[in-house]
Formats: structure tokens, sequence, C-alpha cells
């Protein structure tokens, strides 16, 4: 701790502040000039997000072995109408087949030759009520992002070229490739809005809680310089291959100015309390930043911590988040210790303009209504407690109404083609067909069609499978000019073969991963029962990814929970120098993430229409709200430390909440604003995540904070410390 006094003594020194400063903004200027920005590597998909020995990614790898014509990302043109495909409408599809396979787009793979099918083939690609075709089309593997986006482009400007003459018949690309280029249109104007919005915001709420504008522009200004590090220092560390994911930088724009407004709030109260004690600014910066350096350096320790323990967890999403946001805040700490007491120091007593404090060495005037929350507390704790305790208990029983979706299209805004074309094909096909499972059958000998059609029968025998394709014992031969054949199904040394599953449910529905698992489980059975003792099984597609993704979600989500409540609550003992008080500020912090997750889902149900939210908002949530939780809990327990010198423990809880409770509520009031900008993001996950983590922050501000952890310190008296000693 010395030598982070030391530094901040010397940030906010006379000679060291304009040093400070200028270092900063030096490095700010060569950054912005020389090193490249974090969103130039972001990338928006993230592929599976499995590890590498996952089983579904091993089934991959046995389909690029076994059927190497079978790689490409797929985009589904989706064509539609609200009647029956006509002839003419069947002849302009063929003409787009033709122009789009005589194009030969630089990035497009493979055109499904629909113009040489005969009527009997075409027939597989329309629905059973005749509105909606599709037209496969498949581009090479491997693809940079933006070329995926500029042949999306160019695939749609040529359809609807061929389809002018013909509004009736309405296109829309979905499919892998599809998503990906909504993805990149989506946050290439999304995170300019969240940046503007957010230091917008901020300075609305700051101007409104200080009444002074050098006040509210000097956070934003020192944001301002830290943003430009932290995003070009990400931008040099994602050159050199780390792995950027578009959300992260998003969100970590909001917590950095939301962190460094929260430590300027922090600073601003305890500078202007030691103005009004001595005339010289830098005394005053230096008896300031002695009392708060300790609660800003853990406060950022404990987020910081709480990143790190990410890098214990084994999906990719989550795992990614923990490099991108520990740079973040290393340099988000150093500017709140060094940057932010440069900037205030300089400003002095100006900063507070038209209100300058004035030296009054009479008793520091105490804010009335924390003063009376304070006394209420002290004198009726079992009350206060129990008056938030029970409300906030019943809420968070709402999480076991919680269910989640692993459809990533579904958290598209409904604009967006890629969204629109996957909810046209949902509705006119059977839901199982939007997605099948590849089984991949591998021998060391030859593998018969009687042995593949006995297969087929013995999966079709179990609940939740609809269709097993291929037929082989219903296989039609069709014209020269487009041959179809069962052949396709088997690889060259007919040692391997595929089956493609059909489930009667959606195949991102946790149901049907339970479905796909039963059928893991009597596997050898399956074996069994077609003669293929010998042979293994893989299963490919998009439910036996999520359904490997759901299993590891749910790993991660208790190692990460577990690791981080242990760290923090090993700070905790640090701060504190107490085994207790981590004991219940952890429980508390724990009730506020639950609470927020049962009345962020209760809304989302009752006022939204959503059913259900991500997997992967829990695990966000948590990480953020218990991390950002803990700073409320250091800032409180720390000033009340400070009085417990020279007062009773009672004394001190009250003198505590009415010297933090203003500064507490102003910084949690910001938070939860900065993270409620979140709402204006197109994605539905950031959507939900933003919502819960400010409902979040405001259960934790204004009841946890201010009322239960007092009335916890109250009822434990002299204990709430323990081994400390306190009268």
């Amino acid at each position: 701790m010395k030598w982070a006094r030391k530094l901040t003594a010397f940030s906010g020194s006379q000679k060291g502040s304009k040093g400070i400063v200028a270092l900063w903004v030096l490095a700010a200027l060569l950054l912005g000039w020389l090193a490249p920005s974090a969103s130039d590597y972001a990338t928006s998909i993230n592929e599976s997000g499995l590890p590498e020995d996952s089983v579904s990614l091993k089934a991959d790898e046995k389909i690029n072995e076994h059927f190497p014509d079978d790689e490409g990302i797929p985009a589904l043109l989706v064509f539609n109408k609200k009647g029956e495909f006509t002839e003419d409408n069947f002849a302009i599809i063929d003409q787009i087949s033709k122009k789009l396979t005589e194009a030969e787009l630089e990035g497009v793979k493979e055109v499904v030759q629909f113009h040489l099918m005969p009527p009997e083939a075409k027939a597989s690609f329309l629905s059973e009520n005749n509105s909606t075709l599709i037209l496969p089309v498949s581009l090479k593997e491997n693809l940079e992002r933006s070329t995926i986006n500029d042949n999306i482009k160019k695939i749609g400007q040529l359809a609807k070229k061929e389809l002018k003459g013909q509004e009736e018949v309405k296109l829309a690309i979905t499919g892998p490739a599809g998503i990906v280029a909504d993805m990149i249109g989506i946050f290439a104007r999304a995170d300019i809005v969240l940046l503007l919005g957010t230091v917008g915001l901020i300075f609305i709420l700051l101007i409104l809680i200080y009444r002074s504008p050098l006040l509210a522009l000097v956070p934003l200004l020192g944001a301002g310089l830290v943003y430009e590090v932290v995003n070009k220092s990400i931008g040099i560390f994602g050159s050199a291959g780390m792995e950027i994911e578009t959300q992260s930088t998003s969100i970590m724009s909001i917590l950095l100015f939301a962190a460094l407004t929260d430590y300027s709030l922090f600073i601003v109260a305890r500078f202007k309390e030691e103005l009004k004690k001595v005339e010289n600014k830098y005394t005053a910066m230096k008896r300031a930043m002695e009392e708060v350096t300790e609660p800003i350096l853990f406060s950022g320790g404990t987020v910081l911590a709480a990143m790190l323990v990410l890098f214990a967890a084994i999906y990719e999403p989550y795992r990614n988040f923990a490099p991108v946001f520990s740079i973040a805040l290393v340099l988000i700490l150093l500017g709140g210790l060094t940057l932010l007491p440069a900037l205030y120091v300089l400003f002095g007593r100006k900063a507070f303009w038209p209100s300058l404090p004035k030296v009054d060495h009479q008793a520091l005037a105490k804010s009335a209504i924390w003063s009376r929350l304070g006394n209420m507390v002290v004198k009726n704790p079992v009350k206060s407690g129990v008056f938030v305790l029970i409300p906030l208990v019943a809420i968070a029983l709402n999480t076991v109404n919680i269910t989640y979706s692993f459809n990533l299209i579904k958290s598209f805004p409904d604009d967006i083609q890629s969204r629109q074309g996957y909810e046209i094909l949902e509705k006119n096909f059977s839901p199982g067909e939007l997605a099948p499972t590849t089984l991949i059958v591998e021998s060391d000998s030859e593998i018969g069609k009687e042995e593949l059609q006995a297969l087929r029968s013995e999966l079709l025998d179990i609940d939740g499978v609809e269709q097993v394709n291929p037929d082989f014992d219903g296989v039609e031969h069709v014209n020269p000019d487009f041959a179809l054949h069962t052949d396709s199904y088997f690889s060259k040394d007919k040692n391997a073969a595929k089956l493609e599953i059909v489930f009667a449910g959606n195949p991102y529905d946790q149901k049907t991963f339970d479905q796909l698992n039963e059928i893991r489980i009597q596997g050898g059975e399956l074996k069994q029962g077609a003669g293929l003792e010998g042979a293994n099984f893989y299963y490919a597609g998009e439910t036996a990814k999520q359904a490997e993704v759901r299993e590891v979600n749910d790993r991660d989500t208790w190692v990460v929970v577990l690791l981080t409540t242990v760290v923090i609550m090993v700070l905790l003992g640090m701060q504190t120098k107490s085994l207790i008080a981590p004991i219940y500020m952890m429980a508390t912090i724990i009730l506020s993430y639950f609470t927020a997750l049962g009345a962020g889902f209760f809304i989302f149900d009752q006022f939204f229409g959503y059913s259900e939210i991500s997997y992967r908002i829990p695990l966000y949530t948590f990480i953020f709200l218990v991390a950002l939780g803990v700073d409320y809990n250091i800032m409180l327990i720390s000033r009340i430390k400070e009085e417990a010198r020279n007062h009773p423990i009672k004394e001190a809880i009250s003198l505590g909440i009415s010297h933090t409770g203003g500064v507490i509520s102003s910084a949690g009031v910001i938070l939860a604003a900065t993270f409620a900008v979140l709402i204006t993001q197109p994605i539905m996950e950031l959507f939900m995540f933003g919502f819960t983590v400010a409902i979040g922050v405001l259960i934790d501000t204004f009841l946890i904070r201010t009322i239960l952890v007092p009335a916890i310190m109250v009822k434990l008296g002299k204990y709430s410390l323990w081994p400390q000693k306190v009268k």
C-alpha cells in the first residue's frame, strides 16, 4: 500500500500533477496516431466457442476428413410470398440460380444447381404450404468477416435484380454467412451510439449532482484520455493475435466510464472535505488521497481479480473477456490513482465553481437525509434489516423460474434480414429441418447401405426423432442433368457414412438437446441393432454444438462463481483486516445478484414478453454486479473503520452512512445509468445484461449498502470487524 500512497501523493503534488497529465496526454496522442483500434480486430462471431477437444468439433473434423466437399459457410436465400409459388416464380429462381453460378463470385464455393433440377427435386426445397423456397449457397471456408459481408451483399443485389417485377416474392438471406454479415452491420453503428450515449448521460448526471460544469467535465476529460490509451493498447494486443470479441469492447467502454466516474466521485467528495480544513489545495489532495487510495485500489483490484478468474473458463466467449478487461482495468485503475487526482488538483477550488469551498474549521456539515437514515438503522437494526431482506429474498426466488435460450439469432433485432429469414423458415418448415444433426459413422471396414438403413430404423424409434435422411429403401433415380445418388452419403473408401437426423422440436431447444444426449447414451444399443458394433459415432450440427455449450456453460458458471467468491472474500479480508466482515459483505452482494436476476426476468417476461433469457446472462451479470458491488462495500466499510478510530462502533456506522450515503448513491445512479445505456444496443443479450446489472446496482446502492449491511454491523456490534478491536 505504501507504493500506492506514494504514487497518489506524487500525482496530487505541485510538480507531479503537471507531469502526470502531460504523460497521459502524450500517451493518448502517440497511441492514437501509431496504434490500431481495438475495433479493428474485434470479431462479431466466435464460432462455437467450445474447446478444441470437444466432441462436436471432433465431429466437424470427421466431416472435413471424410466429406471434404461438405466444407463451406452456408448462406440460405429464403424466398417467401403470401400465396403459393407459381411456374413464373420458379422460373425467376432458376434464373437467380443460373446467374449466381455464372457470376463465379470470389468467395462463393458452390451454388445449388436449382435451374438444372427436375420438378421432383425442386419440390424438396419448397415448404409444404408452397409459400417458401430455400436456395442454399456455400461460401468458402476461413473467409475474413469483411469478405463474407461483401459476398452476401453481392448475392443479395444479384438476386433482387432478378426479382424486379416479382414484388410479391420477398428475399431474406440467413444461415451462418447471413448472420456474420448482419452482425458486422449491427455493431458498426452500435458502438458509436453506445459511446456517445454513455458520455452524454454521465455529463447530465454529473451536472445534476454537482451543479458545476467543471466538476462534470473533469472526469469525462480524464475518462476520454484513459479510453484512448485503453482502446489503442487493446488494439496492439489484437494485432499481436489476441482475440477480441465485439461485445467485450462494448461492455469495456461502459465499465471504463462508469468506474472512472465512480472514482471521481469518491475523490471529489473527500477533496472537498479537506479543502474546508486547509487552504493549500495540494495539501488537501494529499490528505484526501491518503484516505481514498486504499478503497480505490481494492475496488479496482477486486474487479480485476474477477476478470482474471475468467481465465479459468473453457468457453471461449467467457475466457475472451479476461485479457481484454484485465488490460483495461489495469489502465483504468492507474488512471484513477494518477490522472484524476492530478486533474482535480490542477483545477483546485475553481473546479467547484460556482460554489467554491472555503476553509471552515467548524464541524463538517452532514447530509440531513443520510444522517437520519444512519440514525434510523442504528436505532432499529432488526426492523430496518428485515424490511429490506424479506422482499429481496422473495424477488430472488424468482430465479428458479428462469428459462434460458441458446439461439443466438433470437437476440437479433426484428428488422435484421437473417432473423427474418430464420423466422420465415421456422414458420413454414418443420422446426428440426432448420438445422439437422449429422451423424457420422466411422468404421475400420466398409459400411453398407443395409447397415445404414438398419441404423435409420433404430433412430426413428427414438422419441423426438422425426426424420432420418436418406431413406435407402426409397431411392429414386432422376434424369442425367441432375442425379441425386445416395452414394454422396458415403466416403470414398466406404469406411465412413453419414445420416441427417431431423428432430421434431426446435434444434435450439433444451428438450432437443436432451433428446440428442439420449441418442448418445443409447449409442451401444444402436450399433448392435444395426450390426455396426465396431463403428464410432460422431454427432455434428447446431444441436450437437449447443448441447455441448450448455454443458460447458454449466461447468464454467459454477467454477467462475465459486472462484470469484473466494478471491473477492480474500481481498475483502485483506482490505478490512477482518474475518467476519467479508462473510456478510459477500452474502449481501450475492443476495443483490439473485434479486437482480429475479427482478430482471420478471420484467422481461411480464412487460416485454420475453419468456427466455440468454444462457450467458447469469455469468456476465455475476462477474460485473458482484465485482462492482464490492466497490460500495469497500467505500462504506473504509469510512466506518476510519470513524471507528474515534467513535464507538454504532456511532461510527451512523457517521459512515452520513458521510458516504450521498457519494455512494450518486455513484450507484451513474453506474446503473451507464449500464442501462446498453438497452440501446440492437443485440438482445446486451439489452438484458445492461438492464439486469442496472437493477442490481440500484438495489445494491439504496438497499444493501445503505441499510442491510449497516443493520448487520449494528447487530454484530464490536464483532462486526473481528478480530479488529472496536469500541
